[in-house]
């Protein structure tokens, strides 16, 4: 008997780490290099639907590798200050309006005023991460992660607040010129970056069992959207999606105006809930899927 047993289950053709490591002991050209380990040859525009591919399949394959198949997505804005950088720039403001009272330091004031006010949507977002991230943990049969954006303002926040609790959270990272550098609070080995806007809005609804927005901009609406459009026409299933703050969202989309000219049914209406609190956001949840 020539052959060992053990053999039967062990990896029978080499593997693409086996060749990149004998590659690298040849001249460093380009002729040499092998396709997947070719920057230049994968930037190219006709790889387009390669690095679209390994942009789905990275998140996908790590987040599969850990079990993770109930997410609940937390949207808002990027450009909110937590409370303790809130009152800093508060206090900044007013010093440099004591030292030079100009109009311009007035305006500023004012602004960072502002700031500190709005501040209460990033304590508010962590301190609903944090309630869901508990459970999470009590209750690991019907676990839900939180995922974010990544980034700073309420999608920090929303990871820090799964920190604070004890548990593990998802980033979703886009690379932009401003406002989106991963931040500290994403669990090291869910934190992901993405250069295309559709595989990272794909990758957030995937999972999603409950999707809470925060007030935000630009983004924050563009993802609420398409959440919406796409629970409605059912090309995704029925989830809660919460809208935190009513009277900013009532103030900012007439929901109502889009029943009475006919654009959306009444029906449509009931795919929206609000909530004024962490506590009410999460009870909606528990409450949709009968958990205590």
């Amino acid at each position: 008997m020539s052959g060992d047993p053990h053999q039967l289950h062990e990896r029978h053709l080499a593997s693409a780490q086996q060749s990149l490591e004998a590659i690298a002991r040849l001249q460093d050209h380009s002729s040499y290099r092998l396709a997947f380990a070719d920057n230049e040859f994968l930037m190219q525009d006709e790889l387009r639907h390669v690095r679209l591919q390994l942009e789905y399949l990275k998140p996908q394959l790590v987040l599969e590798q850990h079990n993770i198949s109930a997410t609940i997505v937390v949207f808002g804005s990027a450009r909110f200050l937590s409370p303790e950088q809130g009152k800093t720039a508060v206090a900044l403001a007013e010093q440099q309006c004591a030292e030079n009272n100009t109009a311009d330091n007035q305006q500023a004031l004012q602004r960072a005023k502002k700031q500190l006010a709005n501040s209460k949507y990033y304590a508010a977002a962590q301190q609903f991460s944090a309630l869901a991230t508990r459970f999470s943990c009590c209750n690991p049969d019907c676990a839900m992660t939180i995922i974010s954006g990544g980034g700073p303002g309420v999608m920090e926040a929303a990871n820090r607040g799964a920190m604070d609790a004890g548990g593990e959270s998802i980033g979703l990272n886009i690379v932009l010129p401003r406002e989106q550098q991963p931040n500290p609070y994403i669990t090291p080995q869910f934190c992901f970056q993405f250069h295309y806007f559709a595989i990272r809005k794909m990758h957030f609804l995937q999972r999603a069992r409950a999707l809470v927005a925060f007030p935000g901009g630009f983004g924050t609406l563009d993802e609420l959207f398409e959440t919406l459009t796409l629970i409605q026409t059912r090309k995704a299933a029925r989830v809660p999606v919460i809208l935190y703050d009513k009277a900013f969202w009532q103030k900012l989309i007439n929901f109502d105006m889009l029943v009475e000219e006919g654009v959306i049914s009444a029906s449509d209406l009931e795919l929206i809930q609000y909530a004024d609190t962490p506590e009410h956001a999460w009870q909606l949840i528990l409450d949709y899927y009968h958990l205590t």
